[in-house]
């Protein structure tokens, strides 16, 4: 398949999630290993669906989600990689920040992502070499804040940020005196918007790759940049990230370093 047919079974998928999850309500919550990190009936329903049409329309290529499981392992080939809803709190308290990531990996690289929205009614999607658009077919552009003092920010703080020192807090304080920064609660959703110009940088880490791997390909193909919180290569599988218009890419890393998460 090319990359243009996996860029739209990808699509397929995220339709077949947006479709099932626009008016959905959850009922039934609960919380995984720490009370902070809940579940819904509808991110499992939500990753059946998107399962189901990866399974029909690319068989053959495994999927690692955030509820199904799978292999972990593997760095070879292709894979896709599935957060059925990002932003599980905001979803389960009714707060549209929310949003399904769905990325295809080809050696750990991310080479198609597709980022929908529901309740927002927002697309994101690109592959590699190809750009990124909107729900419209319009490209998408990072913004062109030259100074990170004029920047406006984004992160986001672990499950179990209570009881590990390792939580990001001291960044967050740092980053407050050196430009605006924001919490939404959906890592995708930050990375994406980045790309379209809304956020001129964000920063995270300990997350996943079904997190980061879609946003990320976002941003880059939408003229961004996307590093580790070091300034090395970026790598969706180490569970962190600094993505930013490019302008403010070294000065954002600058501070981080001067801090620690």
């Amino acid at each position: 398949m090319t990359a243009g047919d996996l860029l739209e079974v990808a699509r397929a998928a995220a339709i077949a999630a947006r479709d099932l999850l626009r008016t959905a309500r959850p009922e039934h919550v609960r919380s995984k290993a720490n009370p902070r990190d809940l579940v819904t009936e509808w991110d499992v329903r939500s990753e059946q669906a998107i399962r189901a049409v990866l399974d029909e329309r690319a068989p053959g290529i495994p999927v690692l989600g955030e509820e199904g499981g799978g292999d972990a392992t593997s760095r070879g080939g292709m894979r896709w990689l599935v957060d059925p809803i990002d932003g599980t709190v905001n979803f389960a308290h009714g707060l549209p920040l929310w949003c399904v990531s769905i990325a295809l990996e080809d050696a750990g690289r991310p080479v198609v992502g597709v980022v929908v929205a529901p309740a927002l009614d927002w697309w994101f999607e690109a592959s590699l070499g190809g750009g990124a658009r909107d729900g419209t077919g319009a490209p998408l552009r990072v913004s062109a804040t030259q100074e990170l003092s004029h920047a406006l920010l984004a992160t986001g703080f672990p499950y179990d940020r209570a009881t590990n020192p390792h939580n990001n807090f001291a960044a967050w304080e740092h980053l407050k005196r050196a430009a605006t920064v924001r919490r939404l609660g959906a890592a995708a959703l930050d990375l994406c918007l980045v790309a379209k110009g809304g956020l001129d940088g964000y920063w995270e880490d300990r997350l996943h790759a079904w997190d980061l791997a879609a946003g990320a390909l976002i941003v880059a193909e939408a003229g961004g940049c996307v590093t580790d919180t070091r300034g090395g290569r970026f790598d969706a599988h180490s569970g962190e990230a600094v993505a930013t218009n490019g302008a403010i890419h070294e000065a954002l890393v600058r501070e981080l370093g001067k801090v620690s998460r």
